[in-house]
């Protein structure tokens, strides 16, 4: 089967409405900087309730999935590729602040894509 750019975007945007479970150690916000070519990752903490919910550690209020929430972060890690991005998380941090599978999948999809945006000049925007 040949498929097409199109076909492949609508596969990526059905897969990204799917229920995801989160991951207790904390969430990441990955962000380029272009001047310094770099790929920026910041690690948040937060707690997973009852219902499944990610919950500031501080003030126990749910964290929302959409919209600018003001915390803190815990790290921020950098780094020139999606790879280099992945050793300095996965196998230089210890503990490590990952604890899923399907999380760590998910963070080198995005670092791939990221990389992908600054080598291109494309805009990047965390799914």
């Amino acid at each position: 089967m040949d498929l097409m750019v199109e076909d492949l975007a609508a596969i990526d945007d059905k897969l990204s409405g799917r229920h995801i479970n989160l991951d207790p150690k904390g969430y990441f916000i990955i962000y380029l900087d272009r001047e310094a070519k770099l790929i920026y990752a910041k690690h948040f903490t937060n707690v997973i309730d009852e219902r499944g919910l990610a919950v500031d550690p501080e003030t126990g209020k749910v964290i929302p999935a959409r919209g600018k929430v003001e915390r803190t972060h815990t790290t921020v890690f950098s780094g020139r590729t999606a790879k280099e991005l992945c050793v300095k998380i996965f196998e230089e941090t210890q503990p490590c602040p990952v604890t899923q599978l399907d999380h760590a999948a998910y963070l080198g999809r995005e670092f791939v894509r990221a990389e992908v945006a600054l080598v291109t000049g494309q805009e990047y925007v965390q799914d």
